[in-house]
């Protein structure tokens, strides 16, 4: 098997998991028959262009994300090394870990709050979840009328439907982690 070929393998096999598809299901959107897509995956057919575009368009994924080479499984963020967007005079700190990648449908952010900082965030379009997870400090986060305070170790999730308030009324930093996942 020739490294395109394993390269094409391991990226369908990877997509069509991640996504929970059956042979059957994926298929069905790609008007691929499920043995030409398991001889694919196995590594035991090399597809031709107009296939793997099919594939591409029934994942709607990127015809390069079928042949290019994977990523190093392993990333190390560094805070240090990453810049910060800033908001309200540097009192709200947007360290962006990782981006929003559409095969995965999220992207992870690392947030510091000074003492006394209020972020408003407008409401999300679509189904948008918000995941957040308290590292120091309080965190106070109010969606419509209702307000929970989050401590150290705490976290929660919801509907990104609304727009919602992240405050820090204590007298220290509050840090958090917040994952953004868009179904």
């Amino acid at each position: 098997m020739n490294s395109i070929q394993t390269q094409i393998a391991e990226n369908l096999k990877q997509i069509r998991k991640l996504r929970g598809y059956s042979y059957d299901q994926l298929a069905s959107l790609t008007g691929v028959s499920k043995g030409m897509l398991s001889q694919i995956e196995k590594g035991e057919s090399s597809p031709t262009v107009n296939t793997l575009w099919k594939i591409a368009n029934g994942l709607q994924v990127s015809f390069s994300s079928l042949v290019e080479e994977n990523k190093p499984s392993v990333s190390v963020i560094r805070l240090h090394e990453k810049s910060a967007v800033m908001e309200n005079g540097e009192q709200f700190q947007v360290y962006p870990y990782f981006p929003f990648d559409s095969s995965k449908k999220f992207e992870i952010y690392f947030i510091e709050m000074k003492p006394g900082c209020i972020h408003t965030s407008d409401r999300h379009h679509g189904s948008v979840e918000e995941y957040v997870l308290v590292c120091e400090g309080e965190a106070k986060v109010s969606i419509t009328e209702e307000s929970y305070l989050l401590k150290k170790g705490d976290s929660m999730k919801f509907q990104a439907a609304h727009s919602h308030t992240y405050a820090n009324e204590t007298n220290q930093i509050t840090s958090f982690y917040l994952l953004i996942y868009y179904s």
